[in-house]
């Protein structure tokens, strides 16, 4: 299907979650900026920024802090038509800000309006027309609906299918954690695990090598395995990994939602017809720019800052 006969071209699907931040440890802070996170909603934020026209499916809450997610994200351009609210509270999480990495978070989304999700959301989405479908573990972990969501969702999607394992030892068990993505592996275009974040709970292994064969022989057509600061190993079927180099961060204030934004940003790119490497390498870029800024959507990149970054010409 042409890009230009979609509805959308991107369609995300997860939970969108109220971000309270703070710039000391949980258990020191006690001032707090309030913004709005979570690994759907900051994917599609940087899936819109890189121009793409992308849908967040999604419940929220029918309070206030629905409301305004809502609003967050249509002034973010992503389609919103999609985000309904219901039963069970918009979820929330707080965070103090580490450069070092090494974040703690408490969240506050248990029986949340995103938790109920089910294979009826998928159903009523764009997802069989889109040109990229973005998934993730953390969407599976929510609840057994919001699981069989996401393989249902895999089944549908007629486009390119995008699946970041994001494992969460608070969410759900390795076990867990691999049965959703064995299931979800022989649809995917591509498999974006960390290593050694999601490689070692998943796979046993640090070893990104390891893990491109792990996710080929379950059935994806590629895999790129994001390893921090020493970039991403790529590779495609039985094609020799390629490394694509990180890009340093010119600061780096926080390291929440860089995975997010890589994702996002990656399947922005592979919707408007860009190739896989082209695409994988744009995400390094938006990457590294929200490290800049704090919170899930503190720093989001433009197309011209991730061509500044890559070298080329504006697109």
């Amino acid at each position: 299907m042409k890009s230009k006969e979609r509805v959308v071209d991107v369609v995300v699907m997860g939970e969108p979650l109220v971000e309270f931040s703070a710039a000391a440890a949980l258990d020191v802070a006690d001032v707090f900026d309030l913004s709005f996170s979570g690994d759907a909603l900051n994917a599609s934020v940087a899936a819109a920024a890189a121009g793409a026209r992308v849908a967040l499916v999604t419940r929220v809450g029918a309070d206030e802090f629905g409301e305004r997610l809502i609003r967050f994200a249509a002034a973010r351009g992503v389609r919103t038509g999609w985000m309904t609210r219901g039963e069970g509270s918009t979820g929330a999480y707080a965070v103090g800000a580490d450069p070092s990495g090494q974040r703690a978070f408490a969240y506050m989304r248990a029986g949340s309006a995103a938790s109920r999700m089910g294979p009826a959301d998928v159903d009523r989405s764009p997802i069989s027309e889109a040109g990229v479908v973005l998934l993730s573990g953390i969407t599976a972990a929510l609840s057994e609906s919001c699981a069989e969501a996401v393989r249902h969702a895999a089944k549908a999607a007629t486009g390119k299918v995008v699946y970041d394992p994001n494992f969460r030892s608070r969410l759900t068990t390795p076990e867990a954690a691999r049965a959703v993505l064995e299931a979800v592996a022989p649809h995917a275009a591509l498999i974006v695990p960390s290593c050694p974040g999601d490689s070692g709970p998943l796979f046993g292994t640090d070893d990104p090598e390891q893990v491109i064969r792990a996710c080929l022989d379950l059935g994806a057509r590629a895999v790129a395995v994001t390893r921090g600061p020493e970039g991403v190993l790529l590779a495609t079927g039985d094609s020799t990994p390629q490394p694509v180099p990180a890009i340093p961060a010119k600061d780096i204030v926080d390291q929440t939602g860089a995975g997010d934004a890589f994702a996002g940003t990656l399947a922005g790119w592979l919707a408007r017809d860009g190739d896989l490497l082209q695409a994988v390498r744009a995400g390094t870029a938006a990457a590294s720019i929200s490290l800049q800024g704090r919170g899930g959507t503190g720093r989001v990149a433009t197309p011209a800052e991730i061509c500044a970054h890559l070298g080329l010409s504006a697109i």
